[in-house]
């Protein structure tokens, strides 16, 4: 009995010690791709330059001023997008009970989306297409309340007895079309600079971002890890059903529709700054899936550094991919993602 035990002991650190390393690896392959970030674009920096760009934030020259301005902010904010997508991604997917389940694929995005349009539009958020002036806090929270109507529109559907999962993604696709309906109808009553500040922000670009933007993003995704972290244990009794869930005294609906509120927010904060990004909430948490399992334990953080990486890599193709022109990020990761979502969805009829 003892040298069973100790068998299986050991079996059990060698999965974690496995796991671990995969974590490891993300984080390895992520500063190799943020090198690579830094260095890539129209103007081709040499290292030694970056190094000292770094390592000088007093300096005033010009590659001084592309690595720290434009490069690195754009390169942070592909880190903590992805991340917040991928987190997002993963807790929508155990809380809905649906692998094809994210805030691309279920209309939150576009919810947010169109939250976003209707400050731009209507409350004065935003002033001029591209390089606007923009009032980030007006933004969050009309970006919020349209997430929020997904969400619960979602919720509800979900806890129809006898809806089954497919439904609750069709429903997503319907929502989706909605929130972009509306958001047409929004832009065809605004001014050509509303409209034109409306349009720019559905394209997924992190050239948006600045140090600003970069700052909220990291506070509400180290505060949602941290949330998600503790409450890793809720997630993974949630794997084995509700009835399972509540008997070791977990109150389901709460713990859903806390789950959803707080990965909506990180969605929320991601597309006001950003714009629409699909497809990364969902591939993210399969592709740590198939390294990690489904240990939210490991899954969190897998899924996380798994969207960094992959938004990073995004990015990076989409610098280079037609130089001088550097393309939106939600294109490049659209196309990627739509093969994707069509492999999932065709497995699962299957099964």
């Amino acid at each position: 009995m003892a040298s069973a035990d100790l068998s299986l002991t050991a079996d059990y650190l060698r999965l974690v010690r496995r796991k671990n390393m995969f974590g490891f690896a993300l984080l390895l392959l992520l500063a190799a791709a943020a090198g690579l970030s830094l260095h890539v674009g129209s103007l081709q920096l040499p290292w030694s330059e970056i190094f000292s760009a770094l390592w000088n934030w007093d300096a005033a020259d010009r590659t001084a001023h592309v690595i720290q301005q434009i490069r690195l902010p754009r390169a942070t904010a592909a880190v903590l997008a992805g991340g917040s997508l991928g987190i997002a991604g993963a807790v929508m997917q155990t809380v809905l009970k649906n692998p094809l389940a994210s805030p691309f694929t279920i209309g939150v995005s576009h919810g947010a989306a169109f939250g976003a349009s209707f400050a731009i539009i209507f409350l004065g958020a935003g002033q001029a297409a591209g390089a606007g002036t923009f009032t980030p806090g007006l933004l969050i929270a009309s970006s919020f309340a349209g997430a929020l109507l997904a969400v619960g529109f979602i919720l509800m559907l979900a806890s129809i007895k006898g809806v089954s999962t497919e439904a609750v993604i069709l429903s997503g696709v319907a929502l989706s079309s909605f929130f972009g309906a509306a958001t047409m109808l929004l832009q065809y009553f605004a001014s050509d600079v509303q409209v034109a500040a409306s349009v720019f922000w559905t394209f997924g670009d992190l050239g948006k971002a600045g140090w600003t933007e970069n700052l909220l993003m990291g506070g509400v995704l180290a505060a949602t890890l941290t949330f998600f972290l503790f409450d890793r244990w809720n997630h993974n009794a949630l794997l084995w059903g509700d009835e399972v869930a509540a008997s070791l005294g977990i109150r389901v609906r709460k713990l859903r529709l806390t789950a959803m509120l707080l990965s909506s927010l990180t969605v929320a904060v991601t597309t006001s700054f950003l714009g629409v990004i699909g497809f990364v909430g969902l591939m993210a948490p399969h592709l740590a899936r198939l390294f990690v399992g489904s240990d939210h334990r490991f899954l969190l953080t897998s899924s996380a550094l798994t969207g960094a990486l992959m938004l990073l890599v995004s990015d990076i193709i989409a610098r280079i991919l037609i130089p001088p022109v550097i393309l939106p990020v939600g294109i490049i990761t659209s196309f990627a993602g739509t093969p994707l979502f069509l492999y999932l969805l065709t497995r699962k009829g299957k099964s």
